[in-house]
């Protein structure tokens, strides 16, 4: 237990998604001599090879700083077991896989209603490790949502929006200090998975243009989706769009520009 986190009582305690936002809130709450005990990170497996760089930056960042390396919690099979390989149990969703012809094993794409890859590898693992560090060390959650998404907040503690701090300002922020993230904010909306299915249009055509050895995966991914879940929205990576087919519209749109 640090001195601080005696002072107070309380064990502070940071979720870190390791974008601009968590990312600045950490760099400013070690310049402003917050407490800060643990800071919490779940990896999904999938994010892009610049933002695991990013998190090492900046987990040597806060060793130096405060003694302290980042908590990396993951889920024991992955991404790839809960896509194709997790058993449904409930006998609902075993009733209407077999009336549709689909195997019982696998959650496919992602869709609006099951984004089952947000709340098996992020969500749950880190409200777990929370609640439990709630209950056994009375700690203080700490999150990196911006003033300008301050309808987000809850029942923690929101630093940049209790000091006005915008998306874009916490982005400057990081870059002030040195953390570019190794130019994925000059390319991309958002650092999120590079197979994230909600992507914009315009994101996906980046990424086969920036990162082509992720599109070669992403169009392996989808491949094996729908041979094994088919057509449907288990096995279709957007609607109306398999990965194959955008792969034909922007190499179409290429011919077409010159390029």
């Amino acid at each position: 237990m640090t001195t601080k986190q005696q002072n107070t009582g309380s064990l502070h305690a940071i979720s870190l998604s390791g974008g601009k936002d968590s990312t600045a809130m950490v760099l400013l709450m070690i310049e402003r001599g917050m407490p800060i005990d643990c800071v919490i990170s779940a990896d999904t497996g999938m994010e892009f090879p610049e933002m695991y760089a990013h998190l090492k930056k900046l987990d040597d960042h806060l060793f130096r700083e405060r003694g302290i390396h980042i908590t990396t919690l993951r889920h024991p099979r992955g991404f790839e077991w809960l896509m194709f390989e997790e058993k449904k149990q409930k006998p609902r969703s075993l009733e209407n896989r077999a009336r549709l012809g689909i195997t019982p094993y696998g959650n496919g794409w992602p869709g609006i209603r099951v984004r089952w890859c947000t709340g098996e590898l992020k969500t749950h693992l880190i409200n777990k490790e929370v609640n439990r560090l709630k209950q056994e060390k009375n700690a203080i959650h700490y999150v990196g949502i911006a003033a300008d998404e301050a309808w987000r907040c809850k029942n923690d503690r929101y630093p940049l929006v209790e000091w006005g701090i915008t998306e874009a300002q916490a982005l400057r922020i990081c870059y002030d200090r040195g953390f570019d993230f190794g130019g994925l904010y000059e390319i991309y909306h958002r650092a999120s998975c590079w197979c994230c299915p909600f992507q914009r249009m315009d994101e996906l055509r980046k990424l086969r243009q920036h990162h082509p050895e992720l599109w070669t995966r992403l169009m392996e991914l989808d491949n094996r989706a729908r041979q094994q879940f088919g057509p449907g929205p288990l096995g279709q990576f957007k609607s109306n769009w398999s990965v194959a087919r955008l792969e034909e519209r922007f190499a179409g749109e290429e011919r077409a520009s010159g390029t």
